[in-house]
């Protein structure tokens, strides 16, 4: 299994390696062609020793990290690459992989939350990134990694993924940037058109299959048991490692102060779980000193890891996930499930659903203040809503909610929204453009009539 190349006794040096999530004792590194436990068949985990990065104490690595923040020295103006300790130390610069991802604006959704009830609202806009989504935060470990690999002399030749779309977009993206091939698979007919098209426009070899998310996850694992390609999913734990610096960059934007409640939307588990682990590390390290309540918010027709969180956990749930207008968290199945869920447990966390009309509503709402959401930011905004009028979330709590992909990915969702065209939605916020002649008189009276509301 092993892709280079270290020796036993190199890796027992190593302070960052591949370990099990349930507690097996042995060791990867990270530089080896493997996603799971030999031995139990469990998620592995990228594992940072906590003593050698605690020769820096916590004001140290505040300063460190507000030092880089958006400068131009490769590669630390990047939100992931600027901390380049907590992420792959062990990664040559020449190997770095980066269109200076993360550092997205952290937006206080200051009319919105007085209109919702938290006036101390906070959007992470992650879908300002390069291709318009957070999966780039994870795709530049990944691929960067991969570089590494083969400039070592793995016999990796490619890189591939299952995708929903914004997946596909970042891998084809960075793997073009490597110049590394890329193999894409696609659930045909439930992406939309502006995600399609990116993997296509990098160069990626793109299969659309007769299937869901979840049976294209059930063929790249196959395709990719043969060490010449590489597995890209959320399954695979570096992608993790570039994602968790989104929680670090929250508190750092906030001056290292931590939010009492960050909501985010969820699939394959990914997200939550690498939020989760970057305020775990600001933890241990003494950087932070509580951990935010987490809340995953599912769509009410793809809500496996909601059933889960019913049955307090007790067992996995796996559902047929049914056509939603979130599709890129249209999933049965997820993955990383196990990480999902002590990440809820650890956080006194909560999982909700939201409806379609609920998700709708809420992205048109969101809008009308000022953003552009995707339906993915549309359930966690509602999930959102449903725990401020619970009573769960108060009026003075800092609250931020984790926006995941740009609404200019999903304009036929918008479009659709606002002529009333969508299934079980009631579009009470739509907004069509009115068709006049071109007379004066015509548009005055219409403009007089719109401004009377």
């Amino acid at each position: 299994m092993s892709s280079a190349v270290e020796s036993k006794s190199d890796l027992e040096n190593q302070t960052v390696y591949f370990r099990c999530i349930a507690g097996c004792s042995a060791k990867h590194s990270i530089f080896d062609v493997i996603y799971t436990c030999p031995s139990c068949g469990s998620l592995l985990e990228v594992y940072h020793e906590r003593e050698p990065l605690r020769k820096r104490n916590p004001y140290q690595w505040q300063q460190l990290f507000d030092s880089r923040a958006s400068t131009s020295d490769w590669p630390y103006g990047s939100g992931v690459w600027g901390m380049r300790e907590w992420v792959i130390p062990a990664l040559a610069d020449e190997n770095v992989v980066s269109m200076f991802e993360g550092n997205s604006n952290l937006f206080w959704a200051e009319r919105l939350g007085r209109q919702l009830g938290v006036p101390d609202l906070w959007i992470k806009l992650c879908g300002n990134s390069h291709t318009g989504s957070f999966k780039d935060l994870g795709m530049t470990v990944l691929v960067s990694v991969v570089k590494q690999m083969m400039a070592q002399g793995s016999p990796v030749k490619a890189v591939a993924c299952a995708s929903t779309g914004d997946t596909s977009a970042a891998l084809a993206a960075y793997a073009a940037y490597a110049g590394i091939p890329a193999v894409i698979f696609l659930p045909a007919g439930k992406v939309s058109t502006a995600q399609l098209i990116q993997p296509v426009a990098n160069g990626a070899h793109v299969l659309a299959l007769d299937t869901d998310f979840d049976g294209c996850m059930k063929i790249v694992q196959e395709v990719t048991q043969d060490n010449s390609i590489y597995l890209a999913n959320s399954m695979n734990s570096l992608r993790i490692e570039g994602q968790k610096t989104v929680g670090i960059e929250i508190v750092r934007q906030f001056d290292w102060e931590v939010p009492d409640w960050i909501v985010i939307p969820v699939g394959n588990l990914g997200n939550i779980s690498a939020l989760h682990k970057g305020f775990r590390l600001m933890l241990d390290l003494g950087l932070i000193n509580r951990m935010p309540r987490l809340v995953a918010a599912q769509a009410a027709k793809a809500n496996p890891f909601y059933e889960s969180y019913k049955n307090g956990f007790k067992e996995k749930v796996r559902v047929t996930a049914q056509d939603t207008l979130a599709n890129a968290i249209r999933i049965g199945d997820p993955v990383s499930y196990a990480k999902a869920e002590r990440a809820i447990v650890e956080t006194d966390g909560i999982v909700e659903q939201a409806t379609e009309d609920e998700l709708a509503a809420a992205a048109a709402h969101a809008d009308l203040t000022g953003m552009f959401t995707c339906p993915h930011t549309g359930v966690a905004l509602a999930v959102l809503n449903k725990l401020i009028k619970r009573g769960v979330i108060k009026s003075d709590d800092k609250t931020v909610v984790i926006s995941t992909a740009h609404g200019l990915k999903f304009t036929d969702f918008k479009v659709a929204y606002h002529e009333s065209r969508l299934d079980e939605v009631t579009s009470q916020y739509a907004n069509p453009a009115v068709h006049l002649p071109a007379d004066a008189d015509a548009v005055k009276a219409e403009i007089e009539k719109r401004l009377a509301h």
